[in-house]
């Protein structure tokens, strides 16, 4: 054989082992959701608590994204998402903050990321400001906080670091970021690149990986305060794909309202109360997920801080036909491990309890990358806030 002939039957090989690699999973992959005879089993929309969806962190034509604001409401729209929250950048950006309002049918809210002494920090739900926020982190913060907002810290282990210092006002920290996540395994995402087109979610599971520094980080500022979970798709192209991929599911006591401003107060309730847990929803769907807690005859939600003067019973439900391994967390360690549809734990010592939901059928997703993350319950023999 000549050699030619055998550079080129080497190509061949390669072109043929690339397919097989990039087609075989490929063919095997989907996203694990409930069937029609499993719907009963899942809480629905109609029924108190309810549970809406929506993607938090993405960037507009108003900063450094790629689409206008009505272009991604129309990709948020596709995507059967309840409301979508802008986050371009800004010291606040005016121009995002004129662009809320109802489009194609999604409630468009919009906040600013700030680039602060510290890292980026996202500011959500303040009143206009007279002048530019402080460069400096906890002034900035401190007054968001004086405009009724609240911020959460963006990205803290990745792109622009945060350096911690003393806590000040932060109620949220992102836990994964999707930017990030894309930005780490480039080289494996262009390899993967021919399945963007096919089934897009396939790649963007592959690139997840445990965000261990952020979920540490998390633990320890839980153990004394109350910081809630972000998952982020901090989107500034593929914006639908980012959208079918994390999402926020929040749980209001009424149905979202048709009303702006009433609705916009629903959203940002839920999010400054922890009342949401977060889903990567490109691997299976996490509608019905519950976390509470019950004290005599009262309810807790997830996201309350309770005084820990008599018995407390936590209850998570993960009503999914598919295989999955849940977690309880207490402060930063596991207690308990079970894959059943629902359990019940009597909670004998005061902390933050929270939840990990973890796939266990064939999938993208790594195995040791919580599915579902829920936000905290914590219990305080007194108030530390």
């Amino acid at each position: 054989m000549s050699k030619k002939k055998k550079i080129l039957l080497t190509i061949l090989t390669l072109i043929v082992v690339y397919f097989i690699w990039l087609g075989v999973p490929l063919i095997r992959f989907k996203t694990y959701e409930s069937t029609s005879s499993d719907t009963n089993n899942i809480q629905s929309k109609n029924k108190s608590p309810f549970e809406i969806e929506g993607a938090y962190h993405m960037h507009s034509t108003c900063s450094d994204g790629l689409k206008p604001v009505d272009k991604i409401a129309k990709f948020a729209s596709d995507a059967s998402l309840d409301f979508i929250i802008l986050t371009d950048h800004g010291k606040p950006n005016f121009a995002s903050l004129a662009c809320q309002g109802w489009k194609e049918g999604i409630l468009v809210l919009a906040g600013s990321e700030l680039s602060v002494s510290r890292g980026h920090l996202v500011g959500l739900d303040f009143g206009i400001p007279s002048r530019s926020f402080s460069q400096n982190a906890e002034q900035a913060a401190n007054q968001i906080k004086a405009l009724n907002g609240f911020s959460v810290i963006a990205h803290p282990y990745s792109k622009v670091r945060w350096s911690w210092g003393i806590y000040t006002n932060y109620s949220g920290i992102e836990i994964i970021n999707g930017d990030t996540m894309l930005r780490k395994n480039i080289p494996l995402s262009i390899l993967r690149l021919p399945t963007l087109l096919i089934k897009p979610q396939y790649p963007l599971l592959k690139t997840l990986r445990r965000p261990e520094k952020n979920i540490k980080k998390w633990d320890m500022l839980t153990s004394k305060h109350t910081v809630f979970a972000y998952f982020a798709v901090d989107a500034h192209m593929l914006y639908r794909h980012l959208f079918s991929l994390l999402r926020l599911h929040l749980l209001l006591n009424e149905p979202l309202s048709n009303e702006f401003e009433k609705a916009k107060n629903q959203v940002y309730n839920a999010l400054r109360n922890g009342r949401f847990f977060n889903v990567i929803e490109g691997a299976g769907r996490g509608e019905g997920f519950r976390f509470s807690a019950k004290k005599g005859n009262k309810t807790i939600h997830m996201g309350s801080t309770v005084i820990m003067n008599s018995p407390v019973t936590l209850h998570i439900d993960v009503p999914f036909p598919f295989a999955k391994e849940v977690h309880l967390v207490h402060n930063g360690e596991k207690v308990l491990k079970t894959y059943k549809n629902s359990v019940s734990y009597p909670a004998e010592k005061q902390g933050t309890y929270r939840v990990e939901v973890y796939l266990r059928e064939k999938s993208p997703l790594k195995r040791d990358v919580p599915w579902i993350l829920s936000n905290p319950i914590f219990l305080r023999r007194k108030s530390n806030e």
